[in-house]
């Protein structure tokens, strides 16, 4: 019982010490630590958790080398942090470069394969920047911490129709028909459309096969955007660190 107990005090009293410890080194390691977490921040975190994690429920571990340990890998962050402010391509060698994932209202599906996100991840980040409808993105870039930045046509930004005293009642949402050539036929059926109407509009765009489009959505009006496989005919803006 006594052993039990004195366990329980050991834990309680690396818990008072190292939390305090963590915190600090934490706030030393600066706001990108925390906020951002790029690769290389992301490792450190994981790392830090798992010397207290391990310290704090294995009484028969050492006390003060975790604690060294700990203030160690801090002061690691903080040096590695200074050479990627001070050296680019370090920088560029501890982090991802942000990938273009949409141009022009049009999907880049060989740069999500890279970055392995599919599109159901993208048109979730998407509604999470209020946006409803692919076609009203200019720009839309996965950044190195795995964040989406999105920007808008110009039309879509500058002046909104409650500025102009115009009320539209129609919603611009736009709902996924073809998703990597798979068509969703209940999508549809929701607007009184059927395939024949699909292969109509396909052909008039000049798509021959379903299996052609990477993604298609359509909207309350019934207008179709469609992106294909390999897109030829987009112009992607160097955009890098």
């Amino acid at each position: 019982m006594l052993e039990f107990l004195h366990d329980i005090s050991l834990v309680l009293g690396r818990v008072i010490t190292i939390l305090p410890l963590l915190l600090f080194i934490t706030l030393f390691m600066g706001k990108r630590a925390i906020g951002e977490l790029p690769v290389f921040d992301f490792l450190i975190i994981v790392i830090l958790g798992a010397i207290a994690g391990a310290d704090i429920a294995d009484p028969n571990i050492k006390h003060f080398p975790t604690a060294i340990a700990i203030i160690g890998v801090g002061v690691l962050q903080r040096v590695v942090a200074k050479w990627k402010i001070s050296n680019r391509k370090i920088g560029r060698w501890l982090t991802f470069e942000p990938t273009i994932i949409i141009q022009d209202g049009k999907f880049l599906d060989n740069n999500l394969k890279k970055i392995r996100y599919s599109i159901d991840n993208i048109l979730q980040m998407l509604r999470e920047k209020n946006v409803f409808d692919i076609k009203e993105v200019e720009t839309a870039i996965i950044e190195a911490n795995g964040a989406l930045s999105v920007l808008k046509k110009p039309q879509k930004n500058t002046v909104t129709l409650e500025d102009m005293n115009i009320y539209d009642t129609k919603s611009k949402i736009a709902f996924a028909v073809i998703v990597e050539g798979t068509l969703y036929t209940n999508v549809l059926k929701e607007f009184n459309l059927d395939e024949k109407w699909l292969d109509q509009q396909l052909y008039q765009l000049g798509i021959k096969d379903i299996e052609e489009v990477f993604f298609a959505s359509i909207n309350q009006n019934h207008e179709l955007h469609i992106s294909l496989y390999d897109e030829k005919n987009v112009k992607i803006p160097p955009i890098r660190h």
